[in-house]
């Protein structure tokens, strides 16, 4: 018997693992080519399957259960067994607590017992492992191999911060939704670990399974459907400011039935409310807006597009508005990656690659005739966009985790860096690590040189000390 555990701290993530299992990803190869279904179980007696839930969120007593949100109950059909991972290490909170090395043998008798494990083989299905539960949950289990998942655009970034090597080196496999065709993720390349693209027909049959579950929407089909960013993205005002210009854009267009749809993630109320129904009233457009403290009000944007089939869906950094683009061809607009791309802080925020993604690819909303003649994304308009620009944003937020991204970086600072690329990057960010566009070209070999870029990077030590 070898046991499966999956490890889901989101609703979005839960999806893409289910969609993961229809498609066959955690078969064994002889019953995968076999054609053996995604049924609880696997291959006979041989694959026991355990989700392990876990909330992150800052307090999570005060949110929605997992079991609560609609569909739930026919994607937990395609495991064996559920358990809680908050349960588990409570009153310690999921999202920041990580074992003592000296206490991970007790951790793993201890939760092998618990969740009646026994003596049998552990496969890992976890999330980014430098994110609490995930990389808890692996450093508990230290023996089997570990598959990582990602359920958004992250997963085109870098590792947000370096691997032990003990977790790393175990990963065999990246799953992450298809949403930029021909682009490869960067996640975990420093550990080759391989891509695995999931298909968009997998997922949408999973997103038609959560919007058949989903009670009825008050808003009509056809409405503008704008994604508000997750709270604590910008300051409190520079966010509702956002908010209000995609309010005003959406409206400049021509659409009059909004429909905002919180950061269900965050599980909070929307920020601003009374503002932004204030600003609707002011430009005579009707606002409709989910009660996301209710389980009800909590459906991923996925299943509002198969609801609603939305005109217009607006965001700023939003996975939702690539999956509307790559999988459901509706018109999509951005607003605000200015403004994010120039205030995010620090530098290596994780929430960069989603908005400079969104930022180079998608039409503003304020051009009116880029939003309505943008075309569908190919192979080729994504390699033109962001073939060079990913890795070089890459190696300036993460340069310790993936030096082997300097050389291309480099290529695209020397021939891409112009007025409109300059927004990606920060001046002082690539002084400091010898890029190109901050050093003139008569000092270039200074790039090449470790010494030197220590030697200097000890002198502005000195200097501000």
């Amino acid at each position: 018997m070898t046991v499966q555990i999956f490890v889901a701290s989101s609703f979005r993530g839960l999806a893409v693992l289910a969609a993961a299992l229809d498609a066959g990803f955690f078969e064994p190869e002889d019953s995968a080519a076999a054609g053996t279904s995604g049924a609880p179980g696997g291959s006979g007696c041989s694959r026991r399957r355990v989700l392990v839930l876990s909330d992150t969120t800052a307090i999570p007593e005060a949110a929605a259960p997992f079991e609560a949100l609609p569909g739930f109950a026919g994607l937990r059909a395609r495991f064996d067994e559920v358990r809680s991972w908050n349960d588990a290490v409570f009153p310690l909170h999921p999202g920041a607590w990580t074992p003592r090395p000296d206490d991970v043998p007790l951790w793993e008798r201890h939760l092998r017992r618990a969740w009646g494990l026994g003596d049998e083989e552990v496969e890992l299905v976890i999330e980014s492992p430098h994110t609490g539960p995930s990389q808890a949950v692996a450093q508990i289990f230290t023996g089997g191999p570990v598959s990582v998942y990602t359920d958004g655009l992250t997963g085109y970034g870098p590792t947000p911060e370096k691997i032990p090597p003990l977790i790393g080196t175990r990963v065999g496999q990246l799953i992450h939704p298809d949403l930029l065709p021909g682009l490869a993720p960067l996640l975990l390349g420093e550990f080759d670990a391989v891509p695995r693209p999931l298909s968009a027909p997998a997922l949408l049959r999973v997103f038609g399974e959560l919007a058949a579950a989903a009670p009825e929407h008050p808003a009509p089909q056809g409405a503008a459907l704008l994604l508000l960013s997750g709270a604590g993205t910008l300051p409190a005002a520079d966010e509702t400011e956002l908010h209000l210009r995609m309010i005003r854009g959406t409206a400049a267009i021509g659409h009059t039935h909004l429909v905002l749809r919180p950061d269900t993630e965050a599980y909070g109320p929307a920020p601003a409310l009374p503002a932004l129904r204030a600003e609707a009233v002011r430009l005579g457009v009707e606002l409709t807006v989910p009660d996301i403290r209710l389980p009800g009000g909590q459906v991923l944007a996925e299943a509002l597009f198969e609801r609603l089939r939305p005109a217009l869906v607006v965001g700023s950094c939003s996975t939702a508005l690539l999956t509307a683009a790559a999988y459901y061809g509706l018109p999509v607009a951005r607003a605000g990656t200015g403004t994010l791309l120039e205030r995010l802080s620090p530098y290596e925020n994780p929430a960069r690659i989603p908005v400079t993604i969104v930022d180079a690819l998608l039409p503003d909303l304020a051009d009116r005739a880029a939003v309505a003649d943008h075309a569908a994304l190919t192979e080729d308009t994504v390699a033109d966009a962001l073939g060079g620009l990913l890795p070089a944003v890459a190696f300036a937020m993460q340069p310790r985790v993936r030096p082997d991204l300097r050389p291309a970086a480099e290529r695209y600072l020397s021939t891409r860096l112009n007025a409109r690329t300059w927004r990606y990057f920060k001046r002082r960010r690539l002084g400091s690590l010898a890029l190109p566009g901050v050093v003139p070209a008569r000092l270039a070999f200074v790039r090449r040189n470790a010494t030197l870029r220590r030697i200097a990077r000890r002198a502005r030590t000195l200097k501000r000390r």
